[in-house]
């Protein structure tokens, strides 16, 4: 697909907080060893390690969705998308994303921020006695995380209208160093 300027920083943003957010993966490790290291080794399992686990893991997901999508590494059925030419894919891309995924994305975005806001309100705590407490920083992850992915759709949904109607304008896409860029265009 073209890339045009706006798309171009959308898809900048959403991949450096992807990058970034990547990073949680490997305290998403530690975390699981560490408690699996303490629960059979040492016989002392810790709520407080298996909630920060699965919160690490969840802020994790939602964070690093949109660069999914900006790199195409989502899921899609390709078995039918293949056989069509791009601009049929363009066009069947384009009515997805804003028939289908940002209004979608827009409703769940509208119901999240009030539940994560609640949970910093009240000082939202694990029922668990020796759980986490502040769980509106995994609660706030996931209005967050649909954002990056609205991001990321939309930046695809203009890439699609530069395909489809040549708007907004095609820029190309700039050179890594050391390379051609005119060897790029090819």
């Amino acid at each position: 697909m073209p890339v045009n300027g706006l798309s171009q920083r959308l898809d900048a943003f959403v991949s450096a907080v992807g990058r970034l957010s990547s990073w949680l993966w490997l305290a998403v490790l530690v975390v699981v060893l560490t408690n699996v290291f303490s629960r059979f080794v040492l016989s002392a399992g810790s709520i407080a390690l298996e909630e920060l686990s699965w919160h690490l893991f969840g802020i994790a997901m939602m964070l690093t969705l949109g660069f999914a999508v900006v790199k195409d590494d989502h899921v899609r059925v390709d078995v039918l998308r293949e056989k069509f030419s791009l601009r049929a894919q363009a066009i069947i891309e384009l009515a997805g994303i804003v028939l289908l995924a940002l209004p979608i994305i827009a409703l769940m975005i509208d119901a999240l921020v009030p539940y994560a806001y609640k949970a910093f309100i009240y000082n939202e705590r694990s029922q668990a006695p020796s759980g986490l407490p502040y769980r509106f920083i995994f609660k706030s992850a996931l209005p967050i995380g649909l954002l990056l992915v609205a991001m990321a759709l939309f930046s695809r949904g203009l890439r699609c209208m530069t395909l489809l109607f040549a708007f907004p304008r095609a820029v190309l896409p700039t050179a890594k160093p050391g390379t051609n860029p005119s060897s790029q265009s090819k």
